[in-house]
């Protein structure tokens, strides 16, 4: 088939490409993620585009007609990121038309997930959609793209055993913790975000039997609503010191700009339980947790990287579906790409 006038793309960085504290930089909070897709809509050639942030992954999905375009867009990317050319180089990548495709619907089946086969990518990539389309930045190739995506995800999901076992970020958190203290009867457990990834959490320690869990958040209503589905207590941010003084485990999953927990507030917790250890659990990209509470005594602090690393023991089932999973990806990919270079060159 004739290479499309219009190209299909992606670009952008994720936990393949780039170390953590490199995800942490790029990361787009709420105000970069709008002052770039403002820039996005500003610049000529651009059709389409959808903004794929993640804790692992900073993905920009588009329609552009030609490679000046992308040039640009990258350009705009590494300004709105705090990233140098040189810095995108090294840990950024792009994909183009029947490859860009093939990522997505590896992305969203948790094919291309640090933790393999993992559930919450899904809903992520249908939130990054969805607000894209409320913006009406997406159009007959992106929306054709994306709904595509979810019936592959679906169908993989169906008919593979790829998502068997432990594979939430949240699951393995609990997991961990499950590990360490044996069983979570007697454990206090912190919450602090009352997200998607803290409303998991908070639910995935009740399931496993934790009885007194508290969950801390800006919003105090929804740490009550959070609370209550997990039968523990509701506090607010401002009430974290002595929260953290009080528990054996804390996880941290919040869209913060800086540190929730700096380490500063651990070490004025850890003088009113000295003989105590504290378990921290960061599950926020930009990291909520500093890193130097790390180098406190008893204090055990454990990030993404740290979680998929645990994660690994779970792989062995999972990773035999995965080539049946990419088959899947690869046969769908060929019958959808026709469609779309079709829709694209009509875009030109």
């Amino acid at each position: 088939m004739d290479t499309p006038s219009s190209v299909l793309f992606l670009f952008g960085a994720n936990h393949h490409t780039a170390p953590l504290a490199v995800r942490e930089k790029l990361a787009l909070d709420a105000e970069r993620a709008a002052a770039f897709a403002a820039r996005m809509r500003a610049t000529p050639g651009v059709q389409e585009f959808a903004l794929l942030n993640t804790c692992n992954r900073i993905e920009v999905y588009g329609v552009a007609r030609n490679p000046d375009t992308l040039a640009a867009l990258r350009t705009g990317w590494c300004e709105a990121t705090g990233c140098t050319p040189a810095e995108f180089e090294s840990h950024g990548f792009s994909r183009h038309n029947h490859d860009a495709i093939a990522h997505l619907f590896a992305v969203a089946a948790g094919l291309d997930s640090q933790m393999l086969g993992e559930t919450e990518i899904l809903g992520q990539v249908k939130d990054a959609y969805d607000a894209a389309l409320a913006q009406t930045w997406t159009g007959p190739v992106l929306n054709r793209v994306f709904q595509k995506t979810f019936q592959s995800a679906k169908y993989i999901r169906t008919h593979t055993a790829i998502g068997d076992g432990r594979t939430s970020v949240a699951s393995v958190a609990v997991d961990l913790a499950g590990r360490i203290f044996g069983k979570l009867t007697t454990c206090r457990v912190l919450v602090i975000g009352a997200g998607d990834i803290g409303q998991k959490t908070a639910q995935a320690f009740q399931s496993r039997g934790a009885r007194s869990i508290t969950v801390a958040s800006r919003t105090l209503s929804k740490a009550e609503a959070v609370a209550a589905a997990a039968g523990g207590w509701a506090a607010s941010l401002a009430e974290l010191p002595e929260a953290v003084a009080a528990a054996d485990i804390v996880t941290s999953s919040t869209a913060a700009p800086g540190f929730v927990l700096p380490s500063e507030l651990v070490a004025r917790a850890m003088k009113h339980r000295p003989a105590r250890p504290l378990f921290l659990i960061d599950l926020a990209l930009p990291r909520d947790v500093d890193p130097a509470a790390a180098a406190l005594a008893n204090v055990f602090l454990y990030n993404l990287d740290d979680l998929a690393k645990i994660a690994e023991g779970n792989l062995a089932q999972r990773e035999a579906e995965l080539a049946r999973c990419r088959a899947i990806v690869a046969e769908r990919t060929a019958a959808l790409w026709p469609q779309v270079a079709h829709s694209l060159n009509r875009k030109a």
